[in-house]
């Protein structure tokens, strides 16, 4: 198919991967904030991740690179102080580069504020999905 209309089945595959992530991310995110030296893209793809306005194409492989983020076993596990986050660094960064303008200058704001918050003891995890 062209275009970014997908067939039903694929947006359900999508709409159910997004589901897994906001149920997942939070909680390693809190967990390993410190540790995290790409935080504000994660958060940046996230978000943009989330936008209904974000076309499926960038949708897809956004959530294809949060989602290994999330998951406790990778190529290097999280666990290995100073190492552990270097892969689900470069998957990151070739997700933000592989869609371009799709990410917003709005995301990224909205990364920052949720950074603030955290830095200040003040994330509230799903509860900052509610800011626009």
């Amino acid at each position: 198919m062209s275009g970014t209309q997908e067939p039903p089945e694929d947006q359900g595959g999508l709409a159910a991967r997004q589901a897994k992530l906001r149920r997942d991310f939070w909680p390693k995110l809190k967990r390993n904030l410190a540790r995290l030296p790409f935080a504000e893209d994660l958060l940046a793809a996230y978000y943009c991740a989330l936008d209904p306005a974000t076309p499926v194409r960038a949708k897809a492989i956004l959530l294809g690179a949060l989602a290994y983020f999330i998951l406790p076993a990778d190529v290097i596990p999280d666990i290995i102080l100073a190492l552990g986050f270097v892969d689900d660094a470069a998957v990151i960064m070739a997700a933000v580069n592989a869609i371009g303008a799709n990410l917003k200058p709005a995301h990224r704001a909205r990364a920052r504020r949720v950074l603030a918050q955290a830095k200040a003891g003040t994330i509230e995890g799903e509860a900052s999905e509610a800011e626009a």
